[in-house]
């Protein structure tokens, strides 16, 4: 034991001039049945016995402390709760027996046959703590040997005779707060729940002193760490608590330094069961790096590399001066605000290669300071622009430990300690590492999970057309919410298509299933469905093209589908369904609304099902909602009531097409727990004015092109057109001309079509499609179509039956950008 004086004082002067002493410990837990449950190295060298022999055994066999445990089991205690005069306290019975609801103490001789090593008696010390709390524990008992404490600090018999055992509260003595700080190392081979529930208590009921003549107390904890120097020395005059070095009786120091390791591996533990909850990067970062104050650090700074933070892939290579680090979270137990303007989250920066930063981060081994000098600290202040660093971590121990998974330095973490506070040493560089190393792979598990995460979003979003609010005769507007399950990546889908003549496709598919696979078949699929809608096939073939094929790429998947072709021309729409979920039309007139009454079909992948067309009348202003079933079908409920939603959601009234999208989400995505993807598309069928359309019908000869070009330049100037005729005028000529030239009717069609830029379509009896040749300098044909291709923009052909039609698109010109 260290410090206490040996003369006598009085009450009156307080416990101030104390200092801690440090005393070798046995601990014993007692549950509810009087069974000892716990029983440490001390209590084993103190009593000699083994603790596989002690667990289990009732605690008043195994603690013979004189006066203590009576034969008679309902002995009254003594009422004295401090040392008597003949120095021993009341009987450790009435503890056992849960006769008192307080702390009690005493001193006592082992019996004759019980002796030390010298033959000596032992005279042992010893407190008790009931415990109360959930758990078997019941009594706690710290014992020592005071026949130790006499010969190692040298007090003769008389002052030895003078100090029993008591209690005093932790605020009463020196140091307070260090003390119960380190209060905790008295139960090293405890869980920390068990630990955490007795130190409570300990600090309530009373630390554990001894007492010097009843006056002078002196608290007890036990020594720390592996001994400076082992031996005897005699008592010294008494020394702060935080600069004295006590020395541990011989074959103490294997206890201690398990102690200390299990203490470690404890905080390790600990950490690891509390970091990692989520996958989320932000909230892993905020983990990781509180896991370390205040009981490893009173500082810690995670920085991490511009590739993890993104959520990317694997940074490339190993960090150097150039390497760009992000300091993403800051955790310290200082006042408020004391680091906030200095460190800033967020802030990016390069460490330069004099740092012990650049240090850690290149070589991806830990970096120990003990304790930032003045040289160090202006070095390290140095490369913050117009901060000063040097109050902050002046005098500081610093350590650095790198942040690695699979040998790949991710970013590093900075850890400091206050001044007042032990230096971090050779074992804390190690529990630093692993602390590290367990927080790498945890941040490296958040990394990847985002990695995933963006690529599952990149390939959704590049699997989904990029809509055109605005088609000839119509305005759409898309919504897409991905799933919940694997990956957030699924089959679904939706897309328009333009078609010849001003006419509109709109698809809706539902592949069954998620994940990238079920991503893939989709796209595949939708870009056989692009290519079979440009060549003009009608929806009923369209789907069973699509069904072979879907047999052709396997039979592990089906889907369903739903093509719709809007011809604004004519007021109508083409439906052909594949086994999908009709879609519902709202009437312009009265605001009506119903589902349309389709041939369902059978998915695509069964085969052998026959599909059919159905064409439905509609006006302009009418509107067309497509969607999959994620949006109205419910685990445990009828699909009829979710499209019975859908029916008075889309009839809602709405200021604009992505409100009325909006309102149909808002009412039909209220259940919790939705997992499957959600397409949904809308489009207003405006129509065209029959104003806006002219055709002609002409005969395959010659003379037929220069009354082309005359009505074309008519209508255009009827329309107020005048600064597209002249080139109307001459892609026209040329089409017609083709048409004239190789067509085997008599009779060719010209129709012109005026939207937000003028459609010309020239129709004859030949189903070959045209292509360009490259045409000689000598050569008198083949250049029409390439005047055609540069000056339109855009053009194309499609055939259906015996006939076909070559279109072609013209801006409108304003006014001021004719050619003069």
């Amino acid at each position: 034991m260290d410090g206490g004086g040996e003369r006598d004082t009085s009450p009156e002067r307080g416990t101030g001039d104390a200092a801690a002493g440090r005393i070798p410990l046995a601990v014993i837990v007692v549950d509810r049945d009087g069974l000892v449950s716990h029983w440490s190295s001390g209590a084993r060298r103190l009593f000699g016995v083994d603790r596989d022999a002690a667990v289990g055994r009732p605690a008043g066999d195994l603690l013979p402390v004189s006066g203590a445990l009576p034969e008679e089991p309902h002995a009254e205690p003594a009422p004295d709760t401090g040392a008597g005069s003949d120095g021993l306290g009341p009987d450790l019975e009435a503890s056992l027996g849960g006769g008192t609801g307080y702390a009690t103490a005493g001193r006592a001789r082992l019996d004759p046959d019980r002796r030390d090593p010298d033959g000596e008696r032992l005279d042992v010390l010893w407190w008790a703590y009931p415990l109360v709390g959930p758990g078997p524990s019941r009594l706690l008992v710290l014992a020592a040997d005071a026949t130790r404490l006499r010969d190692e600090r040298g007090y003769d018999d008389e002052t030895a005779e003078r100090v029993s055992p008591g209690f005093a509260r932790h605020t009463e003595l020196p140091a307070s707060d260090e003390l119960a700080r380190r209060l905790p190392e008295i139960l090293p081979s405890m869980g920390p729940g068990l630990s955490g529930r007795i130190v409570s208590q300990i600090l309530e009921l009373g630390y554990p002193v001894l007492e010097f003549s009843q006056f002078d107390r002196v608290p007890v904890t036990p020594y720390w760490g592996v001994p400076r120097r082992p031996g005897r020395v005699r008592a010294e005059a008494a020394v702060p608590l935080e600069r004295a070095v006590l020395p541990v009786p011989a074959g103490a120091e294997l206890e201690l330094e398990y102690a200390a390791v299990r203490e470690r591996l404890e905080f390790l533990n600990e950490v690891s069961s509390g970091i990692g909850s989520s996958l989320d990067l932000g909230e892993t970062i905020r983990e990781v790096t509180s896991a370390a104050v205040p009981r490893f650090a009173d500082f810690a700074g995670t920085h991490l590399r511009a590739a993890v933070l993104a959520g990317e892939g694997f940074p490339d290579g190993p960090p150097d001066a150039s390497t760009v680090m992000f300091r993403v979270w800051v955790e310290h137990n200082d006042e408020p605000g004391r680091w906030d303007d200095t460190v800033p989250v967020g802030e990016a920066f390069a460490f330069p290669e004099h740092t012990p930063f650049y240090q850690c981060m290149v070589t991806g081994e830990p970096v120990l300071v003990p304790k930032v000098t003045e040289e160090l600290s202006e070095r390290i202040s140095g490369q913050f622009e117009k901060r000063d660093l040097r109050p902050l971590i002046g005098g500081r121990s610093l350590l650095i430990v790198p942040l690695k998974a699979r040998n790949v330095v991710l970013g590093f973490m900075v850890l400091m300690r206050r001044p007042d506070r032990s230096a971090f040493d050779g074992m804390d560089r190690t529990t630093g590492a692993e602390l590290a190393a367990r927080a790498g792979l945890v941040l490296d598990n958040a990394r990847m999970y985002t990695y995933q995460e963006n690529v599952a979003d990149t390939l959704q979003d590049s699997m989904l057309p990029q809509v055109t609010p605005r088609l000839p005769g119509c305005d759409v507007a898309t919504r897409y919410l991905p799933g919940t399950r694997l990956g957030r990546i699924g089959g679904d889908w939706f897309d328009t298509i333009k078609l010849p003549g001003s006419r509109t496709a709109l698809v809706v598919g539902d592949v069954m299933g998620h994940g990238l696979n079920s991503a893939a078949m989709m796209g595949q699929l939708r870009t056989a469905v692009q290519t079979m809608a440009t060549m003009e096939t009608p929806p009923a073939q369209l789907l069973r093209n699509l069904d072979d094929l879907a047999r052709r790429l396997g039979d592990t998947y089906l889907a369903t589908c739903l093509y719709a072709v809007y011809d604004p021309i004519r007021g109508e729409v083409t439906l052909a369904n594949a086994g999908h979920i009709p879609p519902v039309l709202v009437r312009a007139e009265d605001g009506g609304s119903e589902l349309l009454d389709l041939p369902t079909g059978a998915p695509i992948g069964v085969g052998g099902v026959t599909f059919e067309a159905t064409r439905v009348k509609v006006a302009p202003g009418d509107r067309l909602v497509l969607c999959t079933d994620g949006l109205v079908e419910v685990r445990g409920s009828d699909i009829g009531e979710g499209l019975a939603a859908l029916c008075e959601s889309a009839a809602h009234p709405a200021a604009s097409m992505d409100d009325a999208c909006d309102t149909i989400i808002r009412a039909l995505n209220t259940h919790g727990g939705r997992k499957d993807d959600v397409a949904l598309l809308m489009a207003r069928l405006n129509g065209i004015p029959d104003e806006h359309v002219a055709a002609w019908h002409l005969v395959a000869d010659p003379g037929e092109v220069p009354r082309a070009r005359r009505l074309v330049r008519e209508r255009l100037r009827e329309w107020g057109l005048p600064q597209s005729v002249e080139t109307a005028e001459l892609l026209v000529s040329e089409v017609v001309t083709n048409a004239v030239q190789h067509a085997e009717g008599d009779r060719i069609g010209l129709r012109v079509v005026r939207t937000d830029a003028l459609l010309f379509e020239v129709t004859d009896a030949e189903p070959t499609l045209p292509t360009m040749v490259a045409a000689g300098p000598y050569d008198e044909t083949g250049r029409g179509l390439r005047v055609v291709s540069r000056l339109a923009r855009e053009w194309g052909a499609s055939a259906a039956g015996h006939r076909k039609t070559v279109w072609f698109e013209q801006a409108i010109t304003p006014e001021h950008d004719r050619p003069r």
